[in-house]
């Protein structure tokens, strides 16, 4: 079974689970989470790309991994509650590094966050 990933840098990727001979358990537990497994391909996806990426710089200025990823998903639209279900931390969570995002730019607003954050993003292209 292979899961596409949405990825916020437009990337493509995919998770594959897969046994190494055709198993009826497998297939039966595979079914089982059928709706689960697209969420723990993205939460493992996103863990392993904070993990690697060193791409967190917006106009010079560094971003904790949280902080970046949480002005990515503000980017595309997401409250902090939505931010917090996505990450597994709550809305106060994401509320806090969005606001460590912003006091870090010195930019006063989410959309101003989101602009500095996007306008850093097409000028590194």
């Amino acid at each position: 079974m292979t899961i596409p990933i949405v990825d916020l840098r437009g990337n493509f990727p995919a998770m594959t689970f897969a046994a190494d001979m055709r198993d009826a358990a497998f297939i039966r537990a595979a079914e089982s989470y059928e709706d689960d497994l697209p969420y723990v391909a993205t939460c493992f996806h996103m863990f392993v790309r904070r993990k690697l990426s060193a791409d967190r710089i917006v106009d010079g200025v560094r971003l904790s991994a949280r902080e970046y990823e949480c002005a990515q998903w503000a980017a595309c639209g997401k409250t902090a509650w939505q931010i917090g279900c996505l990450l597994g931390i709550t809305r106060r969570t994401a509320a806090f590094h969005l606001d460590n995002a912003r006091r870090k730019l010195g930019v006063r607003t989410r959309s101003q966050l989101v602009a500095r954050l996007t306008n850093s993003k097409s000028s590194h292209r």
